[in-house]
């Protein structure tokens, strides 16, 4: 096989009859940076629940996967897919108020050119889940909130209000499936592109704790960040004063405590276990 990338999170090689093979490792990555240590079964429990969620929204949008036949080396955690052309847009759904979303409300009551209700709070469910797109920035660099007119300029208004709709459907039956298990999808990130008969197709991985924000639904409480599934828990300790860490100082984040890995490989190993319902032995 031909090695082609390494991203934060996934490696990926072609195969000599032209699929990809994914890998998932075990590295985590926040802030545009790739932390050390990783965490154990990271890759396995995000390929395990990506499997899980792409048969469950198989009725709402194809996915890449062609299987999961992989060499020994690459078992729980390689998928061979599809080739894709890739969508220039990160498509992102909201459904509660958080994280850079919450940022940018605070400073102008808009979020990617949608003006929302005053008085809202971190944490506020919103009138209705929204669509939110960025711009696909290179590795090392942030990506940018567009308008929905930025991304119909960039792709034309036809596939922007395909990208809108799939996005939003992905979104709602995944929140709709969550909430049935106790937990608030806050909102997801999806990877969109088009396969060789231009047929707009769902790849990467979705509805992880890596590309979502997932919640307790009992511990839920607007006006201040809530508990979580996913490696907000990791991005809390880098800005805390125990990590000693200055995100504005240009250096990178020191490595993670053991206690830090330990709660964090457990968080997602609860969310893979509430969401489908399997136990996972890692």
């Amino acid at each position: 096989m031909k090695h082609l990338h390494s991203g934060k999170v996934r490696d990926l090689y072609e195969t000599p009859d032209g699929l990809l093979l994914m890998v998932a490792s075990d590295r985590i990555s926040a802030f545009d940076y790739v932390l050390e240590p990783g965490i154990p079964d990271k890759g396995e429990i995000l390929t395990r629940l990506s499997l899980w969620w792409f048969e469950q929204l198989k009725d709402v949008v194809p996915h890449h996967v062609v299987s999961t036949d992989v060499p020994a080396e690459f078992t729980g955690r390689g998928v061979l897919c599809r080739r894709l052309r890739m969508v220039p847009v990160e498509c992102v759904a909201r459904g509660y108020l958080t994280g850079s979303g919450l940022v940018d409300y605070r400073r102008e009551g808009v979020v990617s050119g949608v003006r929302l209700p005053e008085g809202l709070t971190d944490g506020s469910r919103l009138p209705e889940p929204i669509f939110t797109p960025s711009s696909k920035a290179p590795m090392g660099e942030h990506d940018e909130p567009m308008t929905y007119e930025e991304v119909a300029a960039e792709v034309g208004e036809d596939v922007a209000e395909r990208l809108r709709r799939i996005t939003l459907d992905v979104y709602s039956r995944g929140a709709e499936i969550a909430l049935e298990r106790g937990i608030i999808l806050a909102d997801t990130k999806i990877e969109l592109g088009w396969d060789a008969d231009g047929v707009l197709t769902l790849g990467d991985e979705v509805l992880t704790p890596d590309s979502s924000r997932f919640w307790p639904l009992d511990q839920w409480e607007p006006g201040h960040s809530q508990p979580s599934f996913d490696k907000q828990f990791v991005r809390d300790w880098l800005l805390s004063p125990e990590s000693g860490w200055d995100r504005s100082s240009g250096e990178a984040p020191p490595p993670l405590p053991d206690e830090i890995v330990e709660r964090t490989r457990s968080r997602y190993v609860e969310a893979y276990e509430r969401l489908t319902g399997e136990h996972f032995r890692g």
